[in-house]
């Protein structure tokens, strides 16, 4: 055994928290840098920009570096978003606490003191909060224009948009490349009125004419009540049903019409809602614009269902992703029902079903003869050689598959949803009597399919009975939105579906294996921060605004002359004494913050260098200061296009005017778990090693650090 004393002054965990913490000061703001993670073992590289994809590759020996893994994995387990912010601020206040050491301030001043000022900092950001009702009204109350058509007028002095020609030239240049994604409907419509309906486009916005035509000519914007902030319009790529279709040169639109038909028309009872959803997802989506068009579309279809409940929120456990190898990007889509990859054999099966419906089995475990439940337990002292003697001869295992087989016969089973694993060869047979059998499908999946087809799942085979089975469902390949079957060699795309099913399957496809992962991270993170959105009911404004002004009220308060601090070792020390150390750790609590935006600017281009963008920072301080009121100035600045320059526009090729948004819970608790991490490694004294690792520390250049027993 072998322990070292981690030095206060310059404390060895904090310093490998900062050392671990500066890998991802490349992933804050919209304009995230990817880093290239390489397994030496099979030299394979993924392509990530996630704080949590790149903890998971990092060399986590350390204490430090465990401890930071288990909060980040906390953060991500609980909210999907605010991973970023959690770790650069570990690595700020990480440095700032070891520069409060190096001014000998005591550790128990600088844990009480960074707690109440984290902690008044989270109720001063309260004022800022802005209503999710609030943001979607507002949000539906104007449209937005591309940067293409901004201020085009012709000679008469018209808008050229109001022009039923030039308005046609503006639908096609804006939705290329994608005119449309379609829901895939399949044959089988009977039973799902939604099935032959089409969403959005990826590239498409969601609107009217009337209300482009609207904001073409009227750049007016109107303020969100009681918060003083003006919010975006919402966007308007892609032409869809309006009543004015009928007064600007019908025949030019009646061709189009037929594609735009879906789930964005014909909603009296909340025509804000989908609106409002899709383009609150995209002041979520922080410049992500992938994610963020294939959320609007689950979004406007989700909406529709539950317009007769009257909810508004998004309903996760009925959207699934798929990623589909050797595409273009462009061919991202949703599709309803279950998408999934299957292979050439079981491609073959499915052409087999052509336009059949199936009788569906659904499968809690895996599908293994050795299979057994969660808490099973074999009888004690008994040693099992053989549950299923042979006599009659043949290889190990072939009477389960025969058995097996014979059960699915016998109820006319088509299709089976396995949870679990599935045994190869009860596979292989399966093919072979035209049974698809698909595996590993996740629970949710499962539990709608069930919904759909009234089918019960079973842990094993032999519980099978005419009551479990399902009916009513089909399968067939996936098409792309040009309506071609994808047969891309080794894995086929196959969509499996069932009348009635709220199950959508977001397809992303890409045409770099490198970039599977980085796809699935970002369209999750935007869906659990509209999902977090939705469940709070209010939003930050983002763009720097929040930080900002936790670093003017940490300011303030280190100026003030009651320190903070009521827990007992800090009442200890004299009060002048106290006093000054309130003031050294405050402000070091702030520096944090600062450089937070610092980075952020720098990031996004917006300063060429650090220096200048804490210049730029100061530069609002001030003003925010001689304004009087720190979250008014700040507020009216993001107003105007955001807080530090006008950063904040998600997608700056377009005149948007939409204001970024964060999450309320999930920005505040990334604070929260990053300071208690850094005070958690600021109070561990010693570092104490068992185990083999002593003999290589004897012969280590850092022996001479440790006492060895």
């Amino acid at each position: 055994m072998a322990f070292r004393d981690v030095n206060a002054r310059r404390h060895i965990g904090l310093q490998q928290l900062s050392s671990l913490a500066s890998t991802g000061r490349t992933f804050l703001g919209p304009v995230k840098s990817h880093k290239f993670i390489v397994d030496e073992s099979t030299n394979q590289s993924t392509l990530i920009c996630s704080a949590v994809r790149l903890i998971e590759s990092l060399d986590l020996t350390s204490a430090a570096g465990q401890l930071l893994n288990e909060t980040i994995q906390a953060q991500n387990k609980e909210f999907k978003t605010g991973i970023s912010t959690l770790l650069f601020l570990v690595g700020a206040w990480s440095n700032a606490v070891v520069e409060c050491l190096q001014q000998n301030v005591p550790v128990p001043a600088i844990v009480s003191v960074m707690s109440e000022g984290l902690n008044s900092c989270c109720e001063r950001v309260q004022c800022l909060q802005i209503p999710i009702h609030d943001v979607k009204k507002e949000l539906c109350s104007h449209r937005v224009r591309p940067k293409a058509f901004e201020s085009k007028t012709g000679q008469d002095g018209h808008d050229s948009l109001t022009n039923p020609w030039n308005l046609l030239c503006f639908q096609r240049e804006i939705s290329a490349p994608e005119e449309v994604i379609p829901i895939n409907s399949s044959s089988h419509q009977g039973g799902d009125c939604h099935f032959n309906k089409r969403l959005v486009s990826p590239l498409a916005g969601f609107g009217s004419v009337a209300s482009l035509l609207k904001a073409a000519g009227d750049k007016s914007s109107s303020v969100l009540s009681g918060s003083g902030v003006i919010a975006s319009s919402c966007i308007t790529q892609k032409l869809t049903h309006s009543r004015h279709f009928s007064t600007l040169g019908k025949s030019h639109f009646s061709s189009q019409q037929g594609n735009f038909q879906g789930y964005l028309a014909g909603s009296s009872a909340d025509p804000c809602g989908s609106y409002g959803l899709g383009h609150l997802a995209m002041a979520l989506s922080h410049g992500n614009q992938t994610s963020v068009k294939l959320l609007q579309s689950i979004a406007a279809y989700q909406q529709e269902r539950a317009e007769c409940s009257g909810s508004s929120q998004i309903n996760i456990t009925e959207i699934v992703t798929c990623c589909v190898l050797g595409l273009p990007e462009s061919y991202s889509c949703v599709s309803p029902g279950f998408v999934t990859l299957v292979s050439p054999e079981q491609a073959t099966v499915i052409k087999h079903f052509a336009d059949k419906p199936l009788r569906i089995l659904l499968m809690d475990g895996d599908l293994t003869e050795h299979y057994r439940h969660l808490g099973f337990n074999r009888p004690r002292n008994v040693r099992t050689i053989l549950e299923h003697p042979n006599p009659q001869g043949g290889r190990a295992g072939d009477v389960w598959l025969s058995r097996m087989l014979d059960i699915l016969m016998t109820f006319e089973v088509n299709l089976v949803l396995v949870k679990g694993n599935v045994c190869e060869n009860f596979m292989e047979r399966c093919i072979a009597s035209r049974i698809l059998v698909i595996g590993c499908v996740a629970w949710d999946v499962l539990c709608a399919f069930g919904a759909a087809t009234g089918a019960q799942a079973v842990t094993y085979l032999s519980q099978l009975n005419a009551a479990c089975v399902g009916n009513g469902a089909w399968a067939e390949l996936w098409k792309a939105s040009d309506g071609r079957a994808m047969d891309l060699g080794e894995l086929v795309p196959a969509r499996i579906s069932a009348g009635g099913i709220p199950l959508l399957t977001a397809v992303l496809t890409t045409a770099l294996p490198s970039k599977v992962q980085l796809l699935e991270d970002q369209f999750w993170t935007l869906l659990y921060r509209l999902h977090h959105a939705l469940k709070d009911g209010k939003v930050f404004p983002g763009g720097g605004a929040v930080e900002l002004l936790c670093l003017s009220h940490v300011q303030v308060l280190a100026e003030q002359p009651e320190p903070l601090g009521n827990d007992k070792g800090v009442r200890e020390f004299p009060s002048c004494w106290l006093a000054e150390y309130t003031s050294i750790v405050l402000r070091a609590l702030g520096s944090g913050w600062k450089w937070y935006l610092s980075v952020v600017l720098c990031n996004t281009a917006k300063a060429r260098s650090e220096l200048e963008a804490c210049a730029a920072v100061d530069h609002h301080l001030q003003k925010a200061a001689a304004c009087g009121s720190p979250s008014a100035y700040i507020l009216e600045e993001f107003r105007r296009g955001g807080v530090l320059g006008g950063g904040s526009d998600p997608f700056p090729d377009q005149v948007t005017d939409l204001k970024v948004c964060d999450n309320v819970a999930a920005k505040t608790e990334a604070w929260r778990r990053a300071l208690d991490l850094v005070l958690l490694v600021l109070q561990t004294d010693t570092e104490i090693i068992t185990g083999p690792r002593t003999n290589q520390l004897l012969n280590s250049p850092v022996s001479g650090e440790f006492m060895f027993l």
